[in-house]
């Protein structure tokens, strides 16, 4: 079983239940001109969760699950991820915070006779799927996961990516990739800066 909006760019998938939430944030283009946004119509956004769901059952223990999607439920499916989007950026500063009221879903707790707790996503469509993505990053803020996800620092890639750096202190996606590339800027804009600041040669004989 596989992510197929985080395997685009093929950075490192999140451990366990996290991973569907990656993927939902993944699903915007990004990296390369040639992908497309794969909530951006019914066809593609069915062909992901057929496929991301799966895996997500397949990560988590549970049962397998099928959801069907329409039209109706991409415009709340984008709102969310835009929401999770500027929330992560916000926490690494790269944004500013929201106050807006941001999603809420229903979700179902099962208390167990051994004193287990259980959590279900609930509703159907857009709905379902809202309760098991947040549903999983309440999961992944308890066992402090959470903070290690986060949203790639250049602009131009977008990608979610998850921190496995000792002191959670990483920001691109790829290091070899965004990372070398803002490093490469960062230095030219220096030498530039530098070469502006030298004081012209003395033409006088």
């Amino acid at each position: 079983m596989t992510w197929p909006a985080t395997e685009r760019c093929f950075p490192t998938a999140v451990p366990g239940g996290l991973g569907l939430v990656q993927d939902l944030l993944n699903t915007v283009p990004s990296c390369r001109p040639e992908e497309d946004d794969l909530l951006g119509d019914v066809t593609a956004a069915q062909a992901w969760v057929s496929v991301a769901l799966p895996t997500w059952a397949e990560r988590t223990g549970r049962a397998s699950v099928r959801l069907t999607l329409t039209e109706e439920d991409l415009p709340r499916l984008r709102q969310l991820r835009e929401q999770m989007r500027r929330a992560l950026l916000a926490r690494c500063g790269t944004t500013s915070g929201e106050t807006a009221r941001f999603t809420s879903c229903a979700l179902q707790v099962n208390l167990h006779g051994d004193a287990a707790l259980t959590t279900e996503p609930e509703g159907e469509g857009w709905r379902w799927l809202t309760s098991a993505i947040l549903c999983e990053a309440l999961l992944a803020q308890t066992t402090g996961e959470w903070r290690r996800l986060k949203i790639c620092r250049n602009e131009q890639c977008g990608r979610a990516f998850y921190d496995r750096s000792r002191n959670n202190s990483g920001v691109w996606h790829s290091t070899r990739g965004c990372g070398n590339a803002a490093n490469l800027r960062a230095s030219r804009q220096r030498r530039r800066a530098g070469a502006e600041s030298e004081p012209a040669p003395d033409t006088q004989a």
